[in-house]
């Protein structure tokens, strides 16, 4: 399984692991939304196998498991590092080296 979230979470420059319940997960997609960026979203609570991919997500270092964001192909963290990273300014330089962004 392990190898299936790494798969996915390169089919994209951004990629979201994240559950339609959970708030902070709403507002992590909305962050990349008003940046313009189109993200992979994989909502772990509507697809087949997500409690698997989420047991998989913890092992990589996800916690909480979700959010869990991908950015060219690596892990980057959940709300409180993504935040971070928007707040001292290194997430837009990220976005665009991984392709996600063109400004």
């Amino acid at each position: 399984m392990d190898s299936r979230v790494t798969k996915m979470a390169s089919e994209r420059p951004v990629v979201i692991f994240s559950k339609s319940t959970c708030c902070m997960c709403y507002t992590i997609k909305s962050l990349f939304n008003d940046f313009g960026v189109n993200p992979a979203v994989h909502e772990l609570d509507e697809i087949p196998r997500g409690k698997e991919i989420e047991q998989a997500l913890s092992r990589l270092g996800c916690n909480p498991s979700v959010p869990a964001v991908f950015i060219g192909g690596e892990f980057v963290g959940g709300t409180n590092e993504i935040m971070s990273l928007h707040l001292n300014r290194s997430l837009i330089p990220m976005l665009k080296k991984a392709g996600a962004l063109w400004l």
